[in-house]
């Protein structure tokens, strides 16, 4: 059996044995994390490291008596050894539950029903995965990581739901440079392709290039700007720091909250939704809850739906929609519009063209107004032309502004920006986002 085989057998295994030996008025609903993974980092496009990780963390909700316990642990492959652990941790979730005091928001557990996706990617070798991304490299200072193998998540629970998702998937995030100067990008999916890999390649060879001009200093001021897919990406983030939470909104912390009470309104060609038919994570949550497959989030510019888990519906007597604990979206994807690539400079005439932005944040949050820098292959251009890269700059913008009246453009193409998160495990999920043209986009340095 391969490892997703073999993780199956001992998720079912571990978490009927917790199930089954419950207690009288007890509850319990159990979670699996798990992946097979390959990870290679380069540097001066040679390889620098080279591992495999292999773990199974298993997470376990106790609800006892209106209290609420939960643990997480690894278990292993090995029947006994992992039973002997689960014995441990559920008597230290009933110790836990005995010294809480009553959670007046649990959320009973209930049967979201049953589900199972098995997804089969088409990945390197191990053994060809150096060759393919340092040939077409060669020649140029490649700096990145490279990651791939089975991703699972699975839940449980004594009411009788069970959810299994498992897929193959793979991400080359990586950079190139030239001294200091550095082009970044990122090539990810389920089915490697290297035809695509040394396009997307080119395309940042290409750039860093063009990165070897002369420099050119802005002063402040608003200028026309198109942000490309990763850009965008980066401002799209934004959203996942409560601006879509529901129990944000109640508690007035949302960077939506003039949205949701009509004071405010984006452009009718800025649409935002949840799809979890892209693949990019599974559609259940920590309680195994099943969100919709697609959910309109803003429509046309107006807000349709916030994140809304169990939890914040059964305090505040609204409806929930599968979301997750922390009321994120999971599965985001901004809709596309009509321009196309090869009209993006002629439309953009004279200003910017930002290829990324970082290190961005609120900064007033109540007026949805965002800070950060511009980042990587970045370049002024003159009469739809490409003149030079710029200094960087850092601007402070309101998506009022820049996603209303001041958006004049979405692509027709988007680029799908995966989660390369690997602190502590890979992560799934992403993003699916347009490139965006604007008139005057703010820069305050």
């Amino acid at each position: 059996m391969n490892f997703t085989e073999i993780t199956k057998k001992s998720f079912n295994t571990v978490a009927d044995y917790i199930l089954g030996n419950l207690h009288t008025g007890e509850e319990a609903n159990v979670n699996l994390h798990a992946e097979e993974s390959v990870f290679i980092r380069f540097n001066g496009s040679k390889v620098r490291q080279n591992t495999t990780v292999e773990q199974r963390t298993l997470s376990l909700l106790l609800q006892k008596d209106g209290k609420t316990a939960s643990f997480s642990f690894s278990i292993t492959g090995d029947e006994t050894e992992d039973k002997k652990r689960a014995d441990q941790w559920l008597a230290e979730a009933r110790k836990e539950c005995a010294l809480l005091p009553e959670d007046p928001y649990q959320v009973p557990l209930k049967n979201n029903g049953v589900s199972d996706s098995t997804f089969k990617g088409a990945l390197l070798s191990e053994e060809s995965v150096v060759a393919a991304i340092t040939a077409p490299a060669a020649g140029v200072d490649l700096a990145g990581l490279y990651c791939a193998g089975p991703l699972i998540s699975a839940n449980k629970n004594s009411k009788g739901q069970s959810h299994w998702f498992a897929t193959e998937n793979f991400f080359m995030d990586y950079s190139l440079y030239l001294g200091e100067k550095a082009v970044k990008s990122v090539y990810a999916g389920t089915h490697w392709n290297q035809k695509e890999f040394e396009a997307n390649l080119a395309q940042s060879k290409n750039q860093l290039s063009l990165m070897d001009r002369p420099k050119k200093t802005l002063a402040p001021g608003a200028y026309r700007t198109y942000l490309a897919p990763g850009a965008v990406a980066e401002m799209a983030s934004m959203f996942s720091w409560g601006a879509l939470s529901f129990s944000a909104y109640k508690q007035g912390n949302s960077a939506l909250q003039k949205l949701a009470d009509k004071e405010k309104s984006l452009s009718s060609l800025f649409s935002v939704r949840e799809n979890f038919a892209m693949g990019l994570t599974h559609r259940f949550n920590g309680l195994g809850e099943l969100a919709p497959e697609s959910l309109d989030v803003i429509h046309q510019g107006q807000l349709q739906s916030f994140m809304t888990s169990t939890r914040s519906a059964k305090e505040y007597s609204v409806e929930a929609n599968g979301a997750d604990g922390g009321e994120y979206p999971r599965a985001m994807e901004i809709l596309p519009g009509s321009l196309k690539e090869q009209d993006i400079l002629k439309e953009l005439g004279t200003g910017l063209y930002l290829s990324n932005l970082h290190y961005l944040n609120w900064s007033d949050r109540m007026n949805a107004r965002i800070t950060g820098m511009t980042r990587y292959a970045c370049f002024w251009v003159e009469n739809g032309e490409i003149v030079a890269p710029i200094a960087d700059l850092r601007f402070d913008e309101s998506l009022y502004d820049c996603l209303g009246e001041n958006l004049l453009a979405v692509t027709d193409f988007q680029a799908v920006d995966p989660m390369v998160s690997t602190y502590e495990s890979r992560a799934f999920g992403g993003k699916k986002v347009p490139g965006m043209l604007i008139k005057d986009f703010k820069f305050t340095l």
